[in-house]
């Protein structure tokens, strides 16, 4: 293949320098092109209309109430009195204390037991015992979450209640609980992914250096997959962040600080669908602390997903 002063390909086939440059434009391309730029785009402008959406009432509402009073405060009672009074306590402390808690014992569950499914699946399965489990975990990850929501209130509450000494049907505790098992599949599923992807060779001189399974598997396969599992394990975290229906079915409405999670307590997410549900009337300072609540969640949210990057990209392996 010969190159011409230009640049361009030619072919020096038989001595004959023919053009292989197309000489008409590739309309299918161009089109593809612009469509992939056009979804690529769209990403971009829904994430600045949820910040634009966001951004707005939060002037109206800090033009009442302080800063300083809204993320220190610890008494919430938005919900109470005059829908239409700004003369109320707006520190939203118990929110955000009851969905760290919430999200705490999700992660207390999903983690331990995600990845030893992980590494079942990934080390000591037989596929035919994979074939079955991968399914099944997929189905789970596929239930509503009111359905979980629901178990975790007229199932699994009164079961746990005399045994944990739980003094309400509505606590974090259980809400916890049943959502660490709604992100499992999340985190299996996804670790899973990575463990299998680490080279066959790498496990291959770990046997051959005298290592069983267990220690391949701990000692190999698991840190060599690490950067994976990170990202799973935050991908689980921030589901579990902006999970609503289980803590607003199990977890109850009532905005407290507390540290015991048998008790009640309202979530972030849990307010915003009360409020949302139209528990509030338009233009009400309890409509206004709703995007509040919900800005916040979102640089939460934000910020837990930057630093999983920089997690991510520090413990990457590239083979």
């Amino acid at each position: 293949m010969a190159v011409t002063t230009a640049g361009r390909p030619r072919s020096s086939a038989g001595g004959s320098g023919r053009d292989l440059t197309p000489r008409s434009p590739r309309v299918g391309e161009k089109i593809i092109e612009s469509l992939l730029a056009a979804a690529a785009g769209l990403s971009v402008l829904v994430t600045v209309g949820i910040i634009v959406a966001l951004v707005v009432p939060l002037f109206t509402f800090f033009a009442h109430v302080s800063p300083i009073e809204f993320l220190t405060g610890t008494t919430w009672t938005a919900s109470f009195g005059d829908k239409y009074s700004w003369d109320k306590d707006w520190g939203v402390l118990p929110l955000v204390s009851a969905t760290f808690m919430a999200t705490g014992i999700a992660l207390a569950v999903a983690i331990p037991v995600g990845l030893g499914i992980a590494m079942f699946l990934s080390e000591y399965a037989t596929t035919r015992a994979r074939k079955v489990i991968k399914p099944v975990l997929e189905l789970l990850a596929g239930i509503p979450t009111v359905v979980y929501g629901f178990l975790a209130l007229t199932a699994l509450t009164p079961i746990l209640q005399p045994l944990l000494g739980i003094p309400n049907i509505y606590n974090l505790l259980v809400a916890g609980i049943v959502m660490g098992f709604m992100i499992v599949p999340t985190v299996a599923s996804l670790s899973e992914d990575a463990m299998s992807a680490v080279p066959q060779a790498l496990r291959s001189g770990s046997y051959a250096l005298g290592a069983n399974r267990r220690m391949t598997t701990l000692q190999v396969v698991f840190p060599a997959a690490l950067s994976g599992i990170i990202a799973a394990i935050v991908l689980g975290l921030s589901r579990a962040v902006g999970e609503t229906m289980i803590l607003a079915v199990a977890g109850g409405n009532l905005a407290r600080l507390t540290a015991d999670p048998r008790d009640e307590a309202q979530t972030m997410t849990a307010f915003i669908a009360q409020i949302a549900s139209g528990d509030a009337p338009q233009g009400s300072p309890v409509y206004y602390s709703l995007f509040a609540v919900g800005a916040l969640l979102f640089v939460i949210t934000l910020t837990i997903n930057l630093i999983s990057i920089r997690l991510v990209r520090r413990f990457r392996q590239v083979y």
